[in-house]
């Protein structure tokens, strides 16, 4: 992708930079959060997987209220494994000792809940957003077909080529191509995930080769020279999450922010530990205690439903040993500060040498 090519791109979406805040769902990716990142001319985002579609609604309208800009809405389209037989039992057992060190009443089993997505993707088309990106799959050819009549654009992630090509069959307006370094839960979903860790850089040259939409480079990426790197793959703009994760609007619990300035390294992982999906972080207690116990984890969602009684009492504790602290492989080069100025800063960053 040429940096014509770039532009055009910042055009359609009406963005100053090729900048994106990756949608950090689970609490992070506050509305004011999307709002500054949007302000200072890149594309905020809301990671709205986790929300019931009256706090999607009222996400949605206080963004409105913050920002005339474009923003991106996200959700999770898939991977939802509610009836896989498995017995509880182990992982209960592996819980009831943290439960109690942290003050909590035994886990019980997580019963389970109909996929959140149908009425959650209702409230966002009612909410008509500039923008919808998802991960974990693909909406149906309908939901395709009512985004497009909105006139609400779509960004879909792709971790393989093989992937990229389905996004691209499904219609969507641009592709994210999330690489190994990537922080939090992986998106693939054509084939098993282990084949699918791809570099980014690498990933976005192998999207662009074969697929005309447009390529969005994520996983790693903290700076300037990053995105520069990215373009020059053939990217038309990069979505960063870890680097936005420790901004001042950021609603990340203070242990989680703490946790991710103080990496000297990159010695994230990849686990499947808090939600039974492979998502990459930094090592901590709990995913310690649950090597060589990998078969007593619960498919997603199930998993993500047993531990959040932890992590919540975590958080509230300031204790980051049973949080799930997802971050990039880019980690150590995280800076703390507010949003607008990191947008500025990359920016900047960009066009230096």
């Amino acid at each position: 992708m040429s940096n014509s090519a770039s532009n055009e791109f910042l055009k359609r979406l009406n963005i100053q930079h090729p900048i994106i805040q990756g949608p950090l769902g689970g609490g992070p990716s506050t509305p004011e959060l999307v709002a500054a990142v949007s302000n200072a001319g890149g594309l905020g985002s809301l990671g709205a997987a986790y929300l019931t579609p009256e706090q999607i609604t009222a996400a949605i309208q206080k963004i409105k209220s913050l920002t005339e800009k474009p923003f991106q809405v996200n959700l999770f389209v898939g991977g939802w494994n509610v009836n896989a037989p498995t017995d509880p039992t182990p992982m209960l057992e592996l819980l009831t000792e943290i439960h109690y060190t942290l003050g909590l009443p035994p886990p019980a089993p997580p019963l389970p809940k109909p996929d959140p997505f149908p009425e959650q993707f209702e409230a966002v088309l009612d909410a008509q957003p500039p923008i919808f990106s998802f991960t974990f799959g693909i909406p149906n050819p309908d939901a395709m077909a009512r985004l497009k009549k909105r006139g609400i654009l779509t960004l879909g992630t792709a971790t393989t080529v093989a992937e990229a090509r389905l996004l691209a069959e499904a219609g969507v307006d641009a592709i994210v191509a999330q690489g190994a370094e990537s922080g939090a839960h992986r998106g693939t979903f054509a084939g098993p995930f282990e084949s699918c860790m791809v570099p980014t850089l690498e990933l976005v040259r192998g999207i662009a080769a074969v697929v005309s939409k447009p390529v969005i480079a994520t996983g790693g990426l903290m700076d300037g020279r990053d995105i520069a790197a990215a373009i020059a793959a053939g990217a038309s703009a990069a979505s960063l999450g870890t680097a936005f994760l420790v901004t001042t609007e950021s609603a990340a619990p203070r242990a989680y922010k703490e946790a991710i300035l103080s990496a000297k390294k990159d010695n994230t992982v990849v686990t499947s530990a808090f939600s039974g999906r492979p998502a990459r972080g930094l090592p901590n207690m709990f995913i310690q205690k649950l090597m060589g116990h990998e078969d007593a984890i619960l498919p997603y969602p199930l998993q993500n439903a047993l531990t959040r009684a932890m992590r919540t009492a975590a958080a509230a504790r300031g204790n980051p040993e049973f949080l799930s602290l997802w971050a990039g492989q880019g980690v150590a080069r995280s800076r703390s500060m507010p949003a607008a100025e990191l947008v500025r800063r990359l920016a900047a960053e960009i066009t230096s040498d």
